[in-house]
C-alpha cells in the first residue's frame, strides 16, 4: 500500500478544483440576482431547478459521514447499515408529498420561522439556539474530523493540515451563497458518484485478486456472500452477532440496529423524517422553489439516495473480507491502530490501494462529498443565525447588503469553532454512530412538534415548548440509566413521550378548540403528478425488494 498521491493524482484533483471554482464563480456572477439580496444568498429563491435541488440535497447529505463513517459501519455491521439510505430514500418521497406543501404554501423559509408562525417566539428562539449548537458542535465538527481523517490516511499529510484545507475550500464555496452551493453541488454529485462507483468496482476487483482467482467483480461479490454471510442481513436479533466496537472490544450489533423494533418504536423513522423534513440543512434547498419543482427535486434525490449503498456500503464489506482473510498485510496494518481495530479506517485504506490516477479521481470524489456537505451545513447555520437570531435580537434594521455580509462572517466563525473542536473527536469509536446518537438527543422532540404542528390544529405553544424541553433531559436520563436500550429505540421512546406530553398540555389549554395559529390545510396540496407517482412506486418497490432478499 502506497501512502500519498502521485503527480498525476494531484493533476486530476487540480482539474476538479479548477472546474468547481470556475463554475462557482460563473454562477455567482451570471445566474440570478446580481444584488446583495439576503433571500438569494440564503435560499437561492427561484433559482434552482429540480435537478439542482436533488443533486444539492444528496451532495450535502453524502459526506465523510457516509464515505468514512457508514463504510466503517458496513465493515462493522454489514449490509444492514444501508437501512439508513433505503429508509431515507423512501422518507424523501413522504416528505415531498406531505411536508413540502406545509412549508411552501405557508411561505416558510427557515425551521425557526415555522415554529414562530405556528407556535410562538419562545420556541423558535430556543430551537434556533439548539440547532446552531447541534449543527456546529456535532455535524460540522464531525464532518471536518472524518474528512480530515480520511485525507490524512490517503495523502500522508497531517490531520490538521487536511482539516484546514477542507475548511478553507468549503469557506470559499459557502461565501457565494446557496445559489453557488446548489449549482456546484451538481458537479460534486457527478464526482462523488463516478469516483465512488469506481472505488467500489476496484474494491471488489481487489477482493477477487487477493482472495479468489482474479475473475473480477462478480467473483468479488460472490466472495462477500461466501465469506461474510453474517454481514448480509438487514435485520438483527438481540445477541445474534458480536461486532468490533472500534475501541478495542466487541458490541452486540443489535445495539446499533435493533431489528424490527427500530421500525415499531419508530427510531429509524425519526432519524429520517427529522433529517430530511425538519432540518434546515436539507429542506433549505427546496424552500425557494415552487411546489412542483421542489417535489421533483426530492424525487430525484430519492433516486440518488438509493444508489448510495453501492458506493459506501460495498467497499466496507469488501474491506471486511480482505481483513478477515488477512489477504494483504497493508490492509491489516491500516485498519489496526495500536492493536485496536478501527472500522472507520477501512475506506481510506482501500483508497490507498487504488492505482495512480484512479486514486486522484477517488480523492476528488471524497473531497467533493466533504466540501459540499460542509458548505451546505455552514450556509444553514448562517441562515438560522441571521434570519432567526441576529435580526430579531441584535439589529432589526439591517440592509440587505449588511445581512449578507454578516451572514458570511457567521459562516467563517462557525468553521473556526468546528475546526478547533474537530481534533478532540479522535477518541470516537464509530463516527457515524456518534453523529446519529447525539443528533438523536434533540430530534425526537423536534419531529413531535413539527408533525403535531402540521397536522393537529389543537397543538399549542406551551405543549410544544414542553415537548422540546423534554427531549434532551429524557434522552440523557435513559442513556445513563438504561444503557441496555439501543439508541434508536431510545429515540422512539423519547419521541412518543414528547407526543403524549404535548397532546396532554395542548388539550388542557385548548379545551377542545383549534389553535388560532393552526395552519390551514387543503387536500389538494397533497395530490401529486402521475410521473411523480410512478417514480415513487418504483423506488418504494426497490426498497421492499432489498429487505425481502436480504432479510
Amino acid at each position: 500500500m502506497t501512502l500519498g498521491l502521485e503527480s498525476i493524482d494531484y493533476i486530476i484533483f487540480l482539474i476538479y478544483f479548477v472546474i468547481v471554482a470556475v463554475y462557482g464563480y460563473w454562477v455567482y456572477t451570471h445566474k440570478g440576482k446580481q444584488t446583495a439580496d439576503s433571500k438569494d444568498f440564503f435560499l437561492a429563491e427561484g433559482s434552482l431547478t429540480w435537478w439542482a435541488i436533488g443533486a444539492s440535497i444528496i451532495a450535502s447529505n453524502i459526506s465523510a459521514e457516509q464515505f468514512i463513517g457508514m463504510s466503517g459501519q458496513a465493515f462493522q455491521l454489514g449490509l444492514a447499515i444501508s437501512v439508513y439510505e433505503l429508509v431515507g430514500s423512501f422518507s424523501l418521497i413522504i416528505i415531498a408529498v406531505y411536508f413540502l406543501p406545509m412549508y411552501i404554501k405557508n411561505r416558510i423559509y427557515t425551521m425557526p420561522q415555522f415554529l414562530q408562525n405556528r407556535y410562538d417566539g419562545r420556541l423558535a428562539t430556543i430551537m434556533a439556539v439548539f440547532w446552531l449548537f447541534l449543527y456546529i458542535l456535532v455535524n460540522l465538527t464531525s464532518i471536518i474530523y472524518l474528512g480530515a481523517l480520511s485525507l490524512e490516511k490517503m495523502t500522508g499529510f497531517g490531520f490538521m493540515s487536511c482539516a484546514i484545507f477542507l475548511t478553507v475550500f468549503a469557506v470559499f464555496i459557502t461565501l457565494g451563497g446557496m445559489k453557488v452551493i446548489g449549482y456546484t453541488d451538481v458537479i460534486q454529485v457527478v464526482c462523488l458518484v463516478v469516483g465512488g462507483l469506481a472505488t467500489t468496482y476496484l474494491a471488489l476487483d481487489l477482493l477477487s485478486d487477493k482472495v479468489g482467482t482474479g475473475a473480477g467483480i462478480f467473483e468479488g461479490l460472490g466472495l462477500i456472500r461466501q465469506k461474510a454471510d453474517s454481514h448480509l442481513h438487514m435485520i438483527f436479533s438481540k445477541g445474534q452477532y458480536q461486532v468490533y466496537d472500534g475501541k478495542g472490544g466487541f458490541t452486540d450489533a443489535y445495539n446499533q440496529l435493533p431489528g424490527f423494533m427500530m421500525f415499531v418504536i419508530g427510531g429509524q423513522w425519526i432519524v429520517n423524517f427529522n433529517y430530511f423534513g425538519c432540518n434546515q440543512y436539507i429542506t433549505q434547498r427546496a424552500l425557494g422553489a415552487n411546489l412542483s419543482t421542489a417535489r421533483n427535486g426530492l424525487l430525484f434525490a430519492s433516486f440518488l439516495k438509493i444508489m448510495m449503498p453501492f458506493i459506501v456500503v460495498l467497499p466496507g464489506l469488501a474491506a471486511y473480507v480482505l481483513f478477515q482473510e488477512n489477504a494483504d498485510p497493508a490492509i491489516v496494518r491500516g485498519i489496526t491502530e495500536g492493536g485496536v481495530i478501527k472500522p472507520d479506517n477501512s475506506y481510506p485504506v482501500l483508497l490507498n490501494l487504488l492505482p495512480t490516477g484512479l486514486k486522484g479521481m477517488a480523492f476528488a470524489a471524497l473531497t467533493a462529498a466533504i466540501v459540499a456537505s460542509l458548505a451546505g451545513k455552514a450556509n444553514s447555520i448562517s441562515t438560522i443565525y441571521m434570519l432567526d437570531i441576529h435580526q430579531k435580537f441584535f439589529n432589526k434594521n439591517l440592509t440587505e447588503k449588511q445581512t449578507v455580509w454578516r451572514g458570511r462572517i457567521a459562516i467563517v466563525v462557525s468553521f473556526i469553532i468546528a475546526l478547533a473542536i474537530s481534533p478532540f473527536l479522535k477518541n470516537l469509536g464509530q463516527g457515524f454512530e456518534y453523529i446519529q446518537e447525539y443528533t438523536g438527543f434533540i430530534s425526537p422532540g423536534i419531529l413531535a412538534i413539527f408533525l403535531l404542528g402540521f397536522f393537529w390544529k389543537k397543538a399549542t405553544a406551551n405543549g410544544a415548548l414542553a415537548a422540546a424541553l423534554l427531549s434532551i433531559p429524557l434522552s440523557t436520563f435513559l442513556k445513563f440509566n438504561a444503557p441496555d436500550i439501543p439508541f434508536l429505540n431510545r429515540m422512539g421512546l423519547v419521541f412518543w413521550a414528547c407526543v403524549v406530553l404535548q397532546v396532554v398540555i395542548s388539550l388542557a389549554e385548548s379545551k377542545g378548540k383549534d389553535s388560532p395559529k393552526a395552519f390551514a390545510v387543503e387536500a389538494s396540496w397533497f395530490q401529486v403528478s402521475k410521473p411523480f407517482l410512478i417514480g415513487a412506486i418504483v423506488i418504494t418497490s426497490l426498497v421492499i425488494l432489498v429487505f425481502s432478499v436480504f432479510y
